[in-house]
């Protein structure tokens, strides 16, 4: 039987483990998102995961809106990303970039013309340097912007490369950039982004195709989040939307396709605005059997329900998100059985060591 701590090939990279680290955005990079010392640390801590997803890093300065996470779109970045990927490998561990688009998430203090599929606005809040923001519309990519579009993702892939990452992710969820262009109830576009599906997932084909072509698509993975409405982007019927992503996405031959799908009673803080009753049925399984390749699946799992997961053959690897903060050998306590340490909320996002490196080992 095929357990949570055998190994896995996901592509180019071998796994020691099937629990993998979720992309978490911590906010402990620079005002001009370099990374910093700090999270070298951090992640050296987290090494042991069978495979480290970075937290969400922006592909541009027209894509990051949130304070203090980090970029790859310049020099300095790289260069700083640099003795974060060696103290990974290091400890023996594997670590890919995801790449991030946050769409018409970025406010314009931090961009001044956030694009979306289309002119909409995000609700609530933006969390800015001067504090909470409403949101503000967002301009429609024009078609011919999109070239441009996907040589960021390009350049920031190479750069990812070149700071030392075993690979990279590509964010297609989240209510971000390409999600808005995947759900109907923010793509209202009438030009072959838009409209039906075969549309809808067009940008995201694209993207993966040439981020594939860029550093190999056994080094290229996908997030997608199908069952859940975040940040108020949802779509009318999910299910057939999130199969043909994962048809598209099999014949493109990433290493994994990592699925987001949280159930009911998860405390989800990433505003979503739905009830327990109102969550959509599990999608993943369908994608699943539409998918050829490796399946990571991702939803407030401990080491109990993430083994039956694998034993059922529902996932080839179970990626956990919150634990890793403040259970920084998380492998060794699901291995060992020992009782996970919670965090503490009011220091995810904050700068410092507090709650990000001061987090102790099980003995």
């Amino acid at each position: 039987m095929v357990t949570l701590f055998d190994s896995i090939q996901l592509g180019a990279i071998k796994a020691s483990n099937r629990i993998i680290m979720a992309p978490l955005t911590r906010g402990r990079a620079t005002k001009d998102h370099i990374p910093t010392s700090l999270m070298i640390e951090y992640y050296r801590q987290r090494a042991s995961a069978g495979l480290i997803i970075s937290e969400g890093t922006g592909i541009s300065q027209e894509g990051l809106g949130w304070a203090y996470a980090p970029g790859i779109w310049n020099k300095q970045q790289v260069e700083a990303w640099k003795p974060i990927t060696q103290a990974v490998h290091d400890e023996g561990g594997h670590i890919i970039c995801q790449l991030w688009h946050m769409g018409r998430t970025v406010h314009p203090s931090f961009y001044p013309s956030p694009i979306s599929a289309s002119a909409t606005t995000a609700p609530r809040y933006a969390h800015t340097y001067e504090g909470k923001k409403p949101y503000e519309k967002a301009r429609a990519l024009p078609k011919e912007e999109i070239p441009r579009l996907i040589n960021d993702y390009i350049k920031a892939a190479n750069h990812a490369m070149e700071a030392g990452f075993d690979g990279v992710q590509i964010h297609a969820a989240n209510g971000y950039l390409i999600d808005e262009f995947l759900r109907d109830n923010c793509n209202f576009r009438t030009d072959e982004y838009g409209g039906s599906i075969e549309n809808r997932i067009r940008l995201l084909i694209e993207i993966t195709h040439n981020v594939c072509k860029t550093v190999g698509s056994d080094r290229t993975s996908v997030r997608l989040s199908p069952n859940e409405e975040i940040q108020g982007v949802h779509d009318s019927n999910p299910e057939p939307l999130f199969i043909a992503a994962s048809k598209a996405l099999s014949k493109e031959n990433i290493n994994f396709l990592e699925v987001r799908e949280p159930r009911p009673g998860e405390d989800n803080f990433v505003m979503s605005t739905l009830t327990d009753q109102d969550f959509y049925s599990p999608i993943a399984p369908a994608m699943r059997k539409n998918f050829k390749g490796n399946f990571v699946i991702n939803g407030s799992y401990n080491g109990h329900s993430a083994q039956k997961i694998i034993k059922n053959n529902e996932a080839d690897a179970v990626s956990f998100g919150r634990p890793f903060i403040s259970n920084p050998d998380l492998v060794h306590k699901i291995k060992n059985d020992i009782p996970l340490k919670p965090s503490d909320s009011k220091t995810w996002f904050s700068q410092g060591k507090e709650g990000y490196t001061d987090y102790p080992v099980a003995k």
